[in-house]
């Protein structure tokens, strides 16, 4: 089991950049796959990023952030990141971090991120 937290989120400007972190708690979190979410009010979450477990950590991005958000995994501290560039105001959410075991998924709080002129 895995406790994950999620911080660095905030209020921007359009064009703005943040970075998210994800901080994991927990033993063998190489082992899960993980990805990042996020969730605005009234409709359901969805999928930014996922990050594959192992040496490569492939990853994989949603067609609204591939080329202005890059996501990461740092096994050996634990930790998970978005870097979020050329933020919009449809980027405007919470954000949630995901590590995942096939039958097990572990989500942290939120963070949320407001895009706004």
């Amino acid at each position: 089991q895995v406790t994950l937290v999620e911080s660095g989120g905030g209020s921007v400007q359009p064009g703005e950049s943040l970075t998210l972190s994800c901080t994991v708690s927990g033993r063998f979190f190489g082992s899960y796959s993980a990805a990042w979410y996020r969730q605005v009010p009234g409709k359901e979450r969805e999928l930014v990023a996922d990050i594959a477990k192992g040496a490569t950590s492939a990853t994989n991005y949603a067609d609204f952030v591939r080329g202005r958000f890059t996501a990461s995994r740092d096994n050996a501290k634990k930790m998970m990141y978005l870097e979020m560039n050329d933020l919009e105001p449809e980027d405007t959410a919470v954000y949630y971090c995901n590590a995942r075991l096939p039958t097990l998924t572990f989500w942290g709080q939120g963070t949320q991120v407001t895009v706004s002129s």
